[in-house]
């Protein structure tokens, strides 16, 4: 065994690639130990890639609105399928060497393997053995797949799989329809694919409001079918996969698992730290200092589903870095919540969601942005925002939305929720005309009016006259 290192980091995804340039700013004497592929999830299997894919898929959807436009020609588009996801490809592989680039250290300080805790300060991969005074565990997560649809092939991709393929068969069905599939499911009926997605319950996009989620789920069924039933099960057919759930049976000729992503802990060595595992096999661990106890050991990124998310995982390895140098970890401020589906329109659930504010007394400032005047000239005039504001200090809680350009509405709200602001402060802010964030007034001054708390002069009270144009 070799002398005493001062870190360990297991995991080189998004949160042990943060942890990473934390600890190297401090010490030289680390190792990074990762089991598969090196580059994080989010540039290889996730974010980078799906988006090149929907890019893809809205860019040719828009040919839908060319006529009304005054555009002809619209029906001469094909798409050219491998050629879309050969362009994935080598962007996405260009997205995967920059990270890596990033973050290079020396050979003697990576190790490729699955490393195994043997303590709170041992480690062993590849039949070596090391000691450190910290470890840091980022080992992520995987899909989900039910271990019978491996005699499936390829014929059952999973977003690991899914860019990978040079081509993509007629039919296909997605299972479940959380932040990835809804993504993935829009996107491929958009490239021409006929797709049916299965869920168990009417739920999306981690959307909590109902009429948030009706107005979203209304514009999804215009792009690909969706069944609510029993847990889909898997069988073969002569003509491809049979998809079973309840009396719904359908063929297809292949399957997209999105149903979630499990931690990789299996071997990891957890229970080795003497410390009680909860449900689902992870210790204990404080979410503002990432530490497991009292034990100089740390948590970070997705191997933890609370916020499985970049920049969360991020945030988490930079507190889990920063934190194995000091005596006493920090407690950290984490972000105010911040979760965005690209399906179109974009979803996106901003501090509080609407389920969460259930025992708390809160006013709701809608549009529904069918009638904004923005959206309506673009031709993007569908989707809800709902902004919540405590009743009685009129102080922003959270957002619910499908909204055209949902992505950047959700920042704004989420710099404002952040910031503590009220209503009647963002009121005060600047807003041109005409733009979509008009529509984010009109709900704003639609919370104002419910609120205890009156003012003269914030423009809340401004009477739009029934006028969308204004909205």
């Amino acid at each position: 065994m070799s002398e005493t290192l001062d870190t360990i980091i297991i995991g080189a995804g998004s949160a042990g690639l943060s942890a990473l340039r934390e600890v190297r700013k401090r010490t030289d004497r680390f190792l990074i130990i990762n089991d598969g592929p090196w580059g994080t999830t989010c540039a290889r299997v996730g974010c980078m890639p799906s988006k090149l894919l929907i890019e893809a898929a809205n860019a040719f959807d828009h040919r839908k609105t060319f006529d009304t436009f005054g555009i002809r020609g619209a029906d001469q588009l094909s798409v050219d399928l491998p050629a879309v996801l050969s362009r994935v490809r080598m962007l996405r592989d260009g997205f995967v060497s920059g990270t890596i680039k990033d973050t290079e250290v020396d050979a003697t300080q990576q190790i490729s393997g699955r490393a195994q805790l043997l303590g709170p300060d041992r480690v062993t991969v590849n039949g070596k053995e090391f000691r450190a005074r910290h470890i840091i565990i980022a080992t992520g997560t995987r899909p989900r797949v039910d271990p019978a649809w491996t005699a499936f092939g390829d014929r059952v991709l999973t977003t690991d799989t899914l860019f990978e393929q040079t081509t993509l068969a007629p039919r296909m069905a997605v299972l479940g329809l959380g932040p990835v599939g809804v993504e993935m499911a829009q996107a491929l009926a958009r490239l021409g694919i006929t797709v049916t997605a299965f869920v168990t319950r009417k739920a999306t996009a981690g959307i909590s409001d109902p009429n948030v989620l009706n107005a979203l789920w209304t514009e999804l069924e215009k792009d690909f079918a969706i069944h609510i039933g029993e847990r889909a099960r898997l069988a073969a057919h002569k003509n491809g996969i049979e998809v079973v759930s309840g009396d719904k049976r359908l063929v297809v000729d292949q399957v997209l698992a999105a149903n979630g992503r499990v931690p990789n802990i299996e071997g990891l060595g957890l229970e080795t730290l003497g410390v009680p595992l909860e449900e689902h096999g992870l210790p204990p661990f404080d979410r503002n200092t990432r530490q497991i106890g009292d034990l100089p050991v740390f948590i970070a990124g997705d191997i933890d589903p609370d916020r499985a998310l970049l920049h969360e995982a991020s945030d988490e390895g930079h507190i889990a870095g920063m934190n194995t140098a000091i005596d006493e970890p920090q407690r950290f401020r984490r972000r105010t919540p911040l979760a965005i589906s690209f399906c179109h329109p974009n979803a996106a659930v901003v501090g509080k969601s609407c389920k969460s504010l259930a025992e708390q007394d809160f006013v709701t400032g809608a549009i529904d942005f069918s009638r904004q005047g923005r959206a309506r000239v673009a031709q993007e005039d569908a989707g809800l925002l709902h902004v919540y504001a405590d009743r009685a200090s009129g102080r922003l809680l959270g957002a619910e939305m499908c909204a055209p350009a949902g992505e950047h509405l959700a920042h704004l709200l989420a710099l404002a929720i952040h910031s503590e602001m009220t209503v009647q402060q963002m009121l005060g802010m600047p807003i041109y005309h005409p733009v979509l964030e008009e529509g984010l007034r009109t709900a704003l001054r639609r919370a104002a009016a419910q609120l205890n708390i009156k003012t003269d002069s914030d423009l809340a009270l401004c009477d739009l006259g029934n006028s969308s144009v204004l909205e």
